[in-house]
């Protein structure tokens, strides 16, 4: 046989018993012989507690009790056939009018005890089983409704009785032998005490009445049908890429249930436990998936860990002092203390010099626990032997459970990488000596980011998603949200990685969603919906949002948003820019950034500040990783200065090829931006500092490659006036290099620690004569590659080959 037991939710509507109704069909046609415990309709306990405390109050509950008539008739009329209807009525009235006499005389006597607290809400569960075992009645006429208080006996603690085992197992012996060719509707959560009197079993009642029954009855598995497909990852309502783990061990759910997750109640897996009778999880909406099956053994995994759990709201309570240095005993008496006094304690870790002891527990226990202890060790108090107990709020406690972590090496490494990567600090730590469960106590703020970050490291199987806020929209902006559409599957299919622009602002306005904004029409999106911008708003919203492996981009050319990179650090956030101003301003604010961003753990990349989509960033870094010597550094690193001097040759003059190029689009609007070299120099200025060396702006030599007169022009016009007349200073350059058989270049230099840029002219000999179009080059003399040095050469400029260069630094934040 099998136990079915059916959630609050389960029987909710009329809809949803329907499902039920389906699902015990199927079990008793299939010859399973199934039993089926119900709970109570969703929100008809709660509700009847309050009728009971309104009724001591002397607060009218008439109208819920109405509430709660019509809510049963209502399904009954839907569910029953007329002709059936009025005895079912009739039996449902009965039982609401003794609810009703008993919440008159609570309401007489102006009391409310435990024991009639028990009597009130027990109406819940015995008026939604008989209600519809008399509806399963119409299908399967053995149907029988069966009242579990003259079953399951306990003592008399009302609002959570102990259950007397022997006698309970008799009875419901007798109840097997009677009543074998029965479909039971047993109700859940309640049983009465050796005087007959009412009472309950505490949270996960229902559950627990379904173990009982399943134990004694030697039942082949126990369903637990809820509204979720079985135990979690992680809770789904936090962790959107949680799902549903096939099968567990009953000590990797009880620790799992013990910390959060609602879906089952540890002592209802004891008396299953005991007999090593399967738990089934199943969910009652979608009854073809499989859910989590609760065995002895789990088994192997793919995955480390079984789940991530958690408690929303606890308080520490921390303890110190000389007193406690080996006392033998003291732990003993604290704790025992608490549990005399009914204080669960969720968590304790204790340092090894015995100095102090911190435990957790729920907020609701904290003052009444602090006054205890001190009244309890008044005299170490007094004598200063112990320190005054304080408690801090507003904490939650993370769990990852699983008995494959006693088998796998750096288990808490990789838990803390993931807190930390991601600016979560720990308050405190606990791990069992079976390591199933490594617990951690941290800011309640930061429990989902926590929650989703550690459900990413330790499921390295799952998609890691990467939520990006990106400031500025222009070709650069615009041109990478095309490219991260387009590559959305590729990625997550060959990459693992899933990118989540969340945050998009430009000059005007500026735009949030916390599931993504859709790429595909970011633009119409941001005009229409988007806010009024406002970067240091938008800084402060990205923060507010915690969320983990969060990326922000700089694709604009203001020193704006450069002035908030170190708060950006400071919050944990990687940094991935094309503005090359917060790298080559002060070589102090340099230097704070890149400490700043090492300090805390993320990433600051910028491989677009030197030559748009070419790795030269990355290959100088991986070449000092490796213990590699930078000896000299040659580079042309300006797209638009290269298309000039690779183009003056033959009979053009300068004046039509700056011309040509402003017209193609490859200067500023004004040439002097591009022909002045201090772009050029910014680039190589981030190069010599990322080489290692302390070097200022000031101190770059930079060569002119236009007279004074042009740089001095008042206005692009004049500019070009003040060009044509100095042709034949730049014919003179030319003619004397070709006539050496040489090509003029504008090279920039790091060699010992010094920077230079200045024309040059150079023969065949040299890697960079044969350069052609608006390429950039460079080229790295280490001591490695002495003879030949290492070259990279490629566009350096446009905002397709841009944007890919700061696409490629966003995907490796990802790796």
């Amino acid at each position: 046989m099998k136990v079915l037991k059916f959630g609050g939710t389960s029987v909710g509507t009329a809809e949803s018993i329907r499902a039920v109704l389906d699902i015990v069909k199927r079990s008793y046609d299939a010859g399973e012989r199934p039993l089926v415990v119900l709970s109570a309709m969703s929100g008809v306990t709660n509700l009847l507690t309050r009728m009971a405390v309104h009724a001591a109050e002397r607060i009218p509950f008439e109208d819920d009790l109405k509430f709660l008539e019509n809510r049963h008739f209502d399904v009954v009329r839907g569910l029953i056939a007329v002709k059936y209807q009025n005895p079912v009525f009739t039996k449902l009235k009965l039982m609401l009018n003794e609810l009703e006499e008993i919440l008159q005389g609570i309401s007489a006597l102006k009391e409310l005890s435990l024991q009639s607290q028990d009597l009130v809400v027990s109406f819940g569960e015995r008026l939604s089983n008989y209600m519809v075992s008399k509806i399963m009645e119409q299908y399967i006429p053995t149907a029988e409704f069966i009242d579990a208080s003259h079953y399951v006996k306990t003592d008399s603690s009302f609002g959570n009785a102990h259950v007397n085992e022997e006698i309970t197992q008799q009875l419901i012996q007798s109840l097997g032998h009677t009543h074998a060719d029965k479909l039971l509707f047993v109700t859940g959560f309640i049983g009465s005490n050796d005087k007959g009197r009412i009472t309950t079993l505490g949270r996960g009642g229902s559950d627990y009445t379904a173990a009982i029954f399943g134990s004694v009855l030697n039942a082949t598995a126990i369903e637990i049908w809820t509204d979720v497909n079985g135990m979690l990852t992680a809770d789904p309502r936090i962790v959107k890429k949680a799902f549903s783990q096939p099968v567990l061990s009953y000590t990797e759910a009880m620790e799992l249930s013990y910390f959060g997750a609602k879906v089952i109640y540890p002592p209802t897996m004891i008396p299953a436990f005991l007999k090593k009778i399967p738990i089934v999880i199943r969910n009652t909406f979608e009854p073809e998936f499989p859910g989590t099956i609760i065995q002895f053994e789990s088994g192997k995994s793919a995955y480390p860990i079984k789940g991530i759990s958690s408690i929303s709201d606890i308080s520490v309570i921390n303890l110190a002092g000389s007193g406690m240095i080996g006392k033998s005993g003291f732990s003993g008496r604290l704790f025992t203390l608490l549990a005399r006094e009914q204080i669960n304690v969720v968590l304790i870790t204790q340092s090894s010099s015995e100095h102090s002891i911190t435990f957790a527990v729920h907020p609701d226990d904290a003052v009444k626990a602090v006054k205890l202890i001190e009244a309890e060790f008044e005299l170490e108090l007094e004598a200063n032997k112990l320190t005054s107990p304080t408690v801090e709020d507003n904490l939650s406690v993370l769990a990852i459970v699983g008995e494959n972590m006693k088998r796998t090496p750096g288990m808490s490494g990789r838990l803390f990488y993931a807190l930390g990567r991601n600016g979560i600090n720990v308050r405190a730590i606990a791990q069992g000596s079976s390591e199933l469960n490594i617990s951690v106590i941290i800011a309640k703020e930061n429990l989902s980011k926590a929650l989703n970050a550690v459900h990413d490291a330790f499921f390295a199987q799952l998609k890691k998603t990467l939520y990006v806020f990106n400031v500025g929209t222009g070709n650069i902006g615009s041109t990478l949200f095309r490219q991260i559409y387009e590559q959305h599957d590729f990625l997550l299919e060959n990459n693992d990685i899933e990118i989540k622009v969340v945050g998009i602002s430009n000059s005007r306005k500026m735009l949030f969603d916390l599931n993504g904004i859709d790429l595909a029409k970011w633009s119409t999106m941001l005009e229409s919906s988007g806010e009024i911008a406002d970067l240091s708003s938008f800084i402060e919203r990205m923060k507010a949002m915690n969320l983990p492996n969060c990326v922000f981009i700089d694709n604009t050319a203001s020193n704006l948003p450069s002035t908030y990179y170190e708060e950006i650090f400071k919050s944990n956030i990687s940094v991935v820019t094309c503005n090359k101003i917060a790298n080559s301003g002060e070589y102090a604010q340099y230097k704070l950034l890149h400490d700043t961003a090492r300090k805390h753990g993320v990433d600051f990349f910028y491989e677009t500040n030197v030559g748009a989509g070419l790795p030269i960033v990355r290959v100088l870094k991986d070449l000092m990783l490796s213990g590699d010597r930078i000896l000299k550094i040659e580079a042309i690193l300006s797209g638009t200065i290269s298309y000039i001097f690779n183009n003056f040759v033959g009979d053009v003059s300068f004046y039509d090829i700056v011309k040509q190029a402003q017209e193609l689009g490859y200067t500023e609007p004004d040439p002097r931006d591009d022909l002045g070299g201090v772009d050029f120099m910014r680039k190589m200025l981030i190069l010599a500092r990322d080489a290692g060396h302390v070097i200022e702006p000031t101190d770059v030599n930079l060569g002119a490659i236009l007279p004074e007169s042009c740089l001095q022009a008042a206005s692009v016009d004049d500019f070009y006036t003040e060009l044509l007349k100095a042709d034949q200073y730049f014919n003179s350059l030319k003619e004397r290099a070709e006539a050496d058989g040489k090509v003029i270049r504008y090279i920039g230099k790091l060699e010992e620690g010094k920077v230079s840029i200045a024309l040059e002219m150079v023969d065949e000999t040299h890697p960079f004569y044969a350069l052609s179009g608006s390429d950039n080059i460079i080229s790295f003399t280490t001591e490695r590659y002495k003879e030949r040095p290492l070259v990279v050469k490629g566009p350096g400029a446009g905002a397709e080959v841009t944007a890919a260069g700061v696409f490629a630094d966003l995907v490796n934040v990802g790796a």
